[in-house]
């Protein structure tokens, strides 16, 4: 897994930003506010306006991948977090799509996000609307249309800004991807596996047979 900063890629042409998103479908980037100019606040100007989740890449606002079946696994996880989290009141647990400022020029909306109290200035919630602060764990629960491209750009991304681990689920493969980067490890679960909080969640454990099972329900 790299760690050169992000930062240091040069945009010269529309074919280095296609390749610095990670080749994202062009009608998921905004031409509105102008393509190296945008700002923190305007992802958080079209999400209010339009509803829906958004990044900002080198100056670029791009709309987030989304849909049914990932949100109804972004929320039955996140319960599942939450009871870990809250009683030994663990961190900041945050989702779905938390807004993040990563560093400059960089906000990322992993669906779910983990953050310790030491990362947090002065130990307790932020007040802005997209702070700046880097989680310790990540989640991305991958749809269809995030591109191979995508998703290794984001983990690049992740790592660079000091995220320490990084879960990617996929729901049609049902699998999940554990990626430690201080560890230098990748693991692929899949049914049948476990999915463990390592380090940054010791302790915390949920089969995967469990967390797809959600995908199952039945009326």
């Amino acid at each position: 897994m790299s760690t050169a900063p992000v930062t240091l890629f040069r945009i010269r042409t529309l074919a280095d930003l296609l390749q610095r998103l990670g080749g994202v479908p062009l009608e998921r980037i905004l031409f509105q506010p102008y393509p190296g100019t945008a700002t923190p606040r305007d992802v958080l100007d079209v999400q209010q306006r339009e509803g829906k989740p958004c990044e900002l890449v080198a100056g670029v606002v791009v709309e987030k991948a989304t849909g049914l079946r990932e949100s109804a696994l972004t929320a039955h996880l996140i319960d599942r977090l939450k009871r870990w989290v809250q009683p030994g009141n663990l961190g900041m647990l945050s989702g779905p799509n938390p807004a993040l400022e990563l560093m400059a020029d960089l906000v990322r909306t992993p669906d779910i996000a983990f953050t310790c109290w030491d990362r947090l200035p002065g130990g307790r919630l932020p007040e802005s609307p997209i702070p700046r602060i880097v989680p310790n764990l990540a989640v991305e629960v991958l749809c269809r249309a995030n591109s191979s491209g995508e998703r290794a750009v984001k983990r690049q991304d992740y790592f660079a800004a000091g995220v320490e681990v990084l879960w990617e689920i996929d729901p049609d493969h049902r699998t999940v991807a554990n990626l430690n980067f201080g560890e230098g490890a990748s693991t692929m679960l899949r049914m049948g596996d476990t999915l463990t909080g390592g380090t940054v969640l010791p302790g915390f454990t949920l089969p995967l047979k469990e967390l797809f099972a959600e995908l199952d329900r039945r009326g």
